[in-house]
């Protein structure tokens, strides 16, 4: 039971971090099953955790909130495993409102995470780069250059935390791009890309190439901005990761718009079905938020049906 346990936990985590994410989910389950059956409850914690990264990666949202919440709920009395995973949880469920566009509802759960997260470095990080990338979502940005300085302390000599260092280098394109400096927001997401390749992880890479792309986008660097988010769309695509195929073609889209404007459907009817698959898995009080973001209604609306 142990190794195959192991096992399980091993497979879920490669994919969840280092292939295509919805392949983890499978295991992951069986991994819980397996976990409670033996009554080896961290493990189990542990496994639901990765579960929920898992499913929200692959933009199975709803699902991995319902992982994820129960997860969050337990309280500073918990076991010392089970709260750190409930801080870690927390900070994940963060994440999934963030990309939901629900910045406040993130906002209280990185801070729970906070809370939750003691003397665990990891936890702590992830619950301060949240409140960061929060900020960034509110418009806040020196709270968001605050919060992004404590992540980046708590990170600092610890070179063995690849996953860390290139979630900084997101968040520090995110507060550049918000406080108007694209080539700095450029140069930081470069970073993130080249990080992410060399630690094996092609989700990070593709959600480094969007943030890339985006920079370019601003710094009107137009050419450089298409093939970096064909890159980025054509890496999403492979992997299935919704949450960053839809961005990717969308804002090539309307890139490509006047000068290709066949490739430019193909992109943006793309990204609606990255959309409309995302709403699929939302309980219907997420999914109508989700439909109805001025964003996503503008990407819906512009298919002329």
């Amino acid at each position: 039971m142990t190794d195959e346990l192991a096992g399980l936990l091993a497979a879920g985590e490669r994919a969840a971090f280092h292939g295509r994410p919805a392949a983890g989910v499978a295991p992951l389950q069986r991994a819980v099953e397996a976990a409670h059956a033996a009554g080896r409850d961290d493990e189990a914690t542990a496994a639901a955790w990765l579960l929920g990264v898992a499913l929200g990666a692959a933009g199975r949202y709803g699902s991995a909130l319902a992982v994820l919440d129960p997860l969050a709920e337990h309280g500073a009395a918990a076991p010392p495993a089970r709260r750190l995973f409930a801080a870690l949880a927390a900070a994940t469920a963060a994440s999934v409102h963030r990309q939901l566009g629900r910045h406040a509802a993130a906002r209280t759960l990185d801070d729970r995470a906070l809370a939750l997260a003691g003397d665990s470095a990891e936890a702590v990080f992830d619950a301060r780069l949240g409140l960061a990338a929060d900020a960034v979502g509110l418009g806040e940005a020196q709270v968001a250059e605050t919060e992004l300085a404590r992540a980046a302390e708590v990170a600092q000599g610890r070179p063995d935390w690849w996953r860390q260092r290139v979630r900084l280098e997101w968040v520090r394109t995110e507060v550049a791009l918000l406080t108007g400096d694209p080539a700095e927001a450029a140069r930081c997401a470069d970073a993130a890309v080249t990080l992410a390749e060399v630690s094996g992880a092609p989700r990070h890479v593709a959600k480094g190439l969007l943030f890339l792309g985006v920079a370019e986008v601003e710094r009107g660097d137009r050419p450089a901005a298409v093939a970096t988010l064909r890159r980025a769309a054509t890496l999403a695509e492979s992997l299935g990761c919704l949450p960053l195929l839809w961005p990717s073609r969308a804002v090539l889209g309307a890139l490509l718009e006047s000068e290709a404007p066949a490739e430019a459907a193909r992109h943006l009817a793309g990204a609606r079905s990255a959309v409309l698959a995302i709403a699929d898995d939302l309980p219907e009080e997420l999914r109508s938020g989700w439909l109805e973001r001025p964003d996503i209604a503008a990407l819906l609306g512009s298919s002329g049906e």
